[in-house]
């Protein structure tokens, strides 16, 4: 167990938002399991909701990760140190991104249907 640096909790609340944002990803990705393959037609179609239960497990992850990694810093260096980069949370923000275009196109093919 890390040392608490803010006692605040802003470390840990952005934490917990992005767990919110990986529990939105992974319950949206289930609905898209079952709503993408019968809009258009294919079983493979699937895949596009498994996908997005991958990454949204993957940024579960990743923001653990990168909260323990923050303040680890935070507590060590103060905020002069070297934070933690923001790449993966940006990936996970590309990929919700696509996820949300992807969902606008089965919305306009089935109300066009």
């Amino acid at each position: 167990m890390t040392e608490l640096f803010d006692p605040g909790l802003q470390p840990e609340r952005t934490e917990l938002a992005w767990r919110r944002t990986a529990l939105a990803l992974g319950a949206g990705s289930i609905v898209a399991m079952r709503l993408i393959p019968a809009a258009f037609g294919s079983g493979w179609w699937i895949l596009v909701g498994a996908a997005g239960l991958v990454m949204s497990g993957i940024s579960w992850l990743w923001a653990r990760r990168r909260y323990r990694a923050f303040n680890d810093t935070l507590a060590r260096d103060g905020d002069r140190g070297r934070m933690p980069g923001a790449r993966p949370l940006l990936a996970l923000t590309l990929f919700t991104l696509g996820a949300a275009i992807l969902s606008f196109a089965v919305v306009i093919t089935v109300a066009v249907s």
